[in-house]
């Protein structure tokens, strides 16, 4: 793993340099999905597509509507989520993960499930480490 983690080489002019975090495909996709809402949109689009409005409410937490879109447009450009419009009356949109998002999902899901089994380690050593400071 410690390989992916290496930066890439890139010679396109304004791209990162080579040999920088900056550079790190991996590193460049964490900035992409760990941002605060992110996150929690792939568990709100993984059981199928979703229209915007549910989509605020399941995201919930004080996201705005203007968030929302433009993390989905990040998201969307990305290639990890789906738009679909529907030419209706009245029109609607529905949001759901691509097949790229459903496979980062089941990762996310995967970590979810490490941070669950280890985060009480975690804030024992924290405290432990606090308290001996």
């Amino acid at each position: 793993m410690a390989d992916n983690l290496a930066p890439s080489s890139s010679s396109t002019p304004g791209s990162p340099a080579e040999g920088t975090v900056d550079a790190c495909p991996s590193m460049r996709a964490l900035e992409l999905i760990a941002g605060k809402w992110a996150l929690r949109i792939f568990p709100a689009l993984e059981n199928g597509p979703v229209r915007n409005n549910e989509l605020l409410r399941r995201v919930g937490n004080g996201i705005s509507q203007k968030m929302l879109t433009q993390t989905l447009r990040e998201l969307e450009a990305n290639g990890l989520i789906l738009r679909t419009i529907y030419d209706s009356v009245p029109p609607h949109v529905e949001y759901r993960l691509s097949p790229l998002g459903e496979s980062l999902n089941r990762t996310l899901v995967g970590l979810d499930d490490w941070v669950r089994a280890h985060w009480s380690d975690m804030e024992r050593i924290r405290k432990s480490q606090v308290d001996s400071d």
